[in-house]
């Protein structure tokens, strides 16, 4: 009997925690088989970016290549309807005379009680199914408080996950399988395209395969982590990894990340340098919103994490989002910021927090709508951590911060932007501004503001930010939350 490995958001050959345990030595005589499942409808339910379908794509092509060489072939399946898939899966099995199926677990809803049909059905017809845990280093559910419940505040569940992480003897890399018996079952072609998912971003910007992964986090651990810290806020120079792209596909996984930064850190986990110290906290932090995702399942169904808020009536002004999502507030750092997510597919994570906020707390606009828009255009779109942020920047999530925390766009953009650099980058109406004016080209401190005087072809701001501020404050107090 042979094996059969469901990749999803997998999508490699090394620490592959599945792939790993279905290839172990003298277990599959007849070989392995690899499946993957192109589900346009769940994709587009979900809100997958053209420009992510586009990544799992061409990473599908060099993954079949990858399991070639260890003789093993990638079936492709269509299915058109979720409720297709348990089905479909049996009958490939069915038909490549397998016995056990091995995949890596998924933590969202709709995939776990997918997933759960898979294994019943399966079950039931004597195939073995085995569920692993891979998509973090530790897996959901197993850091808990001492009172055995889920954390639901960062800090103390960075604290516990440390301490378990060493507990368990560190997280170590699995290598890829040695070449298996040959099984005579020809691999399926990768599609190019795939209907209603065509992309407009330039493939080039996110290179594909593990190991244009692993060269790219390495690029970072020898010439960027050590200023991690340092550069991280600044959108105008490259100083984060990127490695959120890899990481939403699966391409690289997190115990490889954690390895490369703790090797950076002279092998500590915790007490290296703070770059290194500060890459490894990021990493929690996507730890943190997948056990989180487990553990309080309404936040994938479009509820806030903290139940009272609600109750908030938010505003639902599609003519101000759609100012939001084109990029033409009027003001120069949130309009940049979306203008780099709708031209490249992503977004620096300081100006995701910029941007959010400006929507909930500036435009008082519902933060699902920011949320599914930032999944519609996202390549490293990830629902654990995309909830997390926004529900952080709505006050309505995990944050343990009071709500009052706003941030004012201006003040953000001084700071993160001091020069105006990114800011002349995406929106070069303004690189004329000097670099006090063009981060408020509509202030008057002069008499005449800066955007009349020089007649540019840019809009006013569409909301002004104090006496927005004024109404969140007080919208939260009437809900109960103060």
């Amino acid at each position: 009997m042979k094996s059969l490995i469901w990749f999803r958001n997998d999508l490699r050959v090394h620490d592959n925690t599945a792939l790993h345990a279905a290839t172990k030595p003298g277990q599959n005589p007849d070989g392995c088989v690899a499946l993957f499942v192109i589900p346009p409808t769940q994709w587009k339910r979900h809100d997958y970016a053209p420009v992510r379908v586009d990544f799992i794509l061409r990473n599908l092509v060099i993954l079949s290549k990858s399991l070639e060489a260890l003789s093993i072939p990638l079936r492709i399946i269509h299915a058109d309807q979720e409720s297709e898939i348990p089905n479909l899966i049996l009958r490939e099995a069915q038909e490549l005379k397998c016995g056990a199926l091995h995949f890596n677990r998924e933590y969202e809803v709709d995939e776990a009680a997918r997933d759960a049909r898979v294994t019943s059905l399966l079950g039931s017809k004597d195939i073995t199914v085995c569920a692993h845990h891979d998509q973090t280093a530790l897996p959901p559910g197993s850091v808990r408080t001492q009172e055995n419940k889920p954390f639901t505040v960062f800090t103390p569940f960075k604290k516990r996950w440390g301490v378990f992480h060493v507990e368990q003897g560190g997280t170590p890399v699995l290598a890829a399988p040695k070449p298996q018996a040959a099984t005579r079952i020809s691999p399926s072609p990768i599609p190019a395209s795939v209907p209603g998912f065509k992309s407009t971003i330039d493939p080039t910007l996110w290179p594909a395969g593990e190991d244009a992964a692993m060269n790219a986090l390495r690029k970072f651990a020898h010439e960027r982590i050590y200023r991690y810290k340092s550069d991280r806020d600044y959108p105008a120079i490259p100083g984060t990894s990127q490695q959120s792209v890899a990481l939403a596909t699966g391409v690289i996984s997190p115990r490889q990340c954690l390895a490369v930064a703790i090797e950076a850190s002279g092998g500590k986990l915790d007490g290296g340098g703070p770059g290194p110290m500060h890459w490894i906290s990021e990493i929690v932090w996507r730890e943190f919103y997948v056990h989180v995702v487990e553990a309080f399942p309404r936040v994938c169904m479009h509820r806030a994490f903290k139940p009272a808020t609600d109750k908030i009536v938010w505003s639902h002004d599609e003519r101000l989002f759609e100012r939001w999502k084109a990029g033409t507030t009027g003001v120069p750092i949130v309009d940049a910021a979306m203008r780099q997510l709708n031209q490249t597919g992503w977004m620096h994570n300081r100006l995701r927090m910029v941007a959010a906020m400006y929507l909930t707390k500036d435009l008082f606009i519902d933060w699902r709508w920011g949320e599914k828009y930032f999944m519609q255009n996202l390549v490293d779109g990830f629902l654990a951590s995309n909830n997390g942020g926004w529900q952080w920047s709505a006050s309505t999530g995990t944050d343990a911060a009071p709500y009052f925390r706003i941030f004012n766009p201006v003040s953000q953009s001084r700071s993160y932007d001091p020069e105006g650099t990114f800011i002349r980058k995406y929106c070069p109406e303004l690189a004329s501004l000097d670099n006090h004016e063009i981060h408020e080209p509509y202030s008057d401190e002069t008499g005449v503001a800066p955007l009349r005087r020089s007649k540019l072809d840019y809009p006013e701001p569409i909301v002004d930010h104090r006496k927005a501020r004024d109404y969140v404050l007080a919208a939260f107090k009437a809900m109960g939350s103060a």
